[in-house]
């Protein structure tokens, strides 16, 4: 597979996951029953899991790895930081108020993330004010 084709497929897979954890989040917020579906509970990992072989081709191919690019550092650690944050959002946060202070911290890692890749700068969205 080509180097642009991996691109593609890991920029889809990220908006697929983006726009599945908003909508989670909000199903999460107003108590839907939507968020108990079967392939809502089963998808994301499969989107996820292409997402993550996607961005592992993609440091193979360009010989970018994280602890050498400090882009992908950053992105790896915010990755993690996101993880975190989006399981206490949907799951693991004690009452509402808790759960949307973590869907927001989950959502501002998002905006950092996709910052660091688009800038291919750890200062993400700051790299342009500098």
């Amino acid at each position: 597979m080509t180097y642009p084709l991996l691109k593609h497929l890991h920029v889809g897979c990220a908006i697929l996951t983006s726009v599945g954890f908003c909508l989670r989040g909000l199903w999460m917020l107003t108590d839907s029953p939507r968020r108990r579906h079967p392939a809502v509970r089963i998808l994301p990992h499969i989107v996820d899991t292409v997402l993550l072989a996607s961005a592992v081709a993609m440091a193979l191919l360009s010989g970018q790895y994280p602890l050498t690019a400090d882009w992908l550092t950053a992105k790896v650690i915010a990755l993690l930081l996101y993880i975190g944050l989006g399981t206490m959002a949907l799951k693991r946060g004690r009452d509402k108020t808790q759960r949307l202070a973590f869907f927001i911290g989950a959502l501002l890692c998002l905006a950092y993330i996709v910052s660091v890749a688009l800038s291919r700068s750890a200062l993400g969205f700051l790299a342009w004010a500098v």
